[in-house]
């Protein structure tokens, strides 16, 4: 390998050992203004105490729906990391102007890694700077699956045997595959979802045409319209949970065509 192979290798981040998955509530017409706050504010400022900040999202489908994700190497991790931002001082600066723009924020999945290798995978310089206008991020869907119980590895391993190889097949660039974390809350003054089983999995597409032709393929398939989905649902305690979204300016986990980053999706 040479030195240059051996520097983008180190780059890699695998992320994170625990993960919140954060769908809040806004305002009508005040998505944007707190994207614009959290872009300016709210990245460099977490991650200065020790979390990494994964990605901010509109909902494509809910206009007054702001998705974001956050990681942390540890639930102590993750309690010093938002006393630390939270009692510090970018937050008593922004809180009031940040919190005007929100109805609601406390629908949050507190997450892991279904596998040691289902983790999100990027370079984490390659956020976009604050003043760059970067590329455009595509289109990324989070898929919440729920069950009665916690998940055991026998769905995990028909996911990555039969479902992940039928969404590859189709055009989706799987991103990753979570289970609930079910430790206690480390910071109560944040809510999170408790009690509640789901598997969660993100993939990406560079754009509109490419989540079209993903969602014909799967549409026009006899395998995965008889075989799978029955399989699937058999699973479930309810319908799935379809969350389409698009990657605002500064988001660390987006779309990246092969080429960019070959590292940053699973294989």
């Amino acid at each position: 390998m040479s030195n240059t192979s051996q520097v983008q290798a180190q780059a890699v981040e695998m992320c994170c050992p625990i993960t919140e998955l954060r769908q809040y509530t806004m305002k009508p017409g005040r998505r944007d203004d707190l994207i614009a706050l959290f872009e300016e504010h709210f990245i460099e400022g977490q991650e200065a105490e020790g979390m990494r900040i994964i990605g901010q999202f509109r909902n494509r489908n809910n206009p007054d729906q702001f998705v974001w994700m956050r990681g942390f190497a540890d639930m102590e991790a993750r309690r010093k990391a938002l006393e630390g931002f939270y009692f510090g001082p970018i937050w008593k600066e922004q809180r009031a102007a940040a919190n005007d723009t929100i109805i609601d924020s406390d629908n949050v999945l507190l997450l892991k890694p279904a596998r040691t290798a289902s983790n999100f995978r990027f370079d984490a310089v390659d956020r976009p700077a604050m003043d760059a206008k970067g590329p455009q991020g595509g289109i990324v869907i989070a898929i919440v699956y729920a069950f009665d119980t916690p998940i055991d590895t026998k769905f995990v391993d028909f996911f990555e045997t039969k479902i992940a190889p039928a969404l590859g097949d189709a055009g989706a660039t799987l991103l990753g595959y979570f289970v609930t974390e079910p430790s206690a809350n480390t910071f109560p003054q944040l809510p999170v979802r408790e009690g509640e089983h789901v598997f969660i999995w993100l993939a990406s597409f560079a754009g509109d045409a490419a989540y079209a032709a993903y969602q014909t393929a799967l549409a026009q398939s006899q395998a995965w319209i008889k075989s799978l989905v029955p399989a699937l649902q058999s699973w479930l305690s309810k319908p799935e949970e379809v969350l389409e979204l698009a990657p605002s300016r500064r988001s660390l986990l987006r779309h990246r065509p092969a080429k960019e980053s070959p590292d940053a999706a699973l294989q």
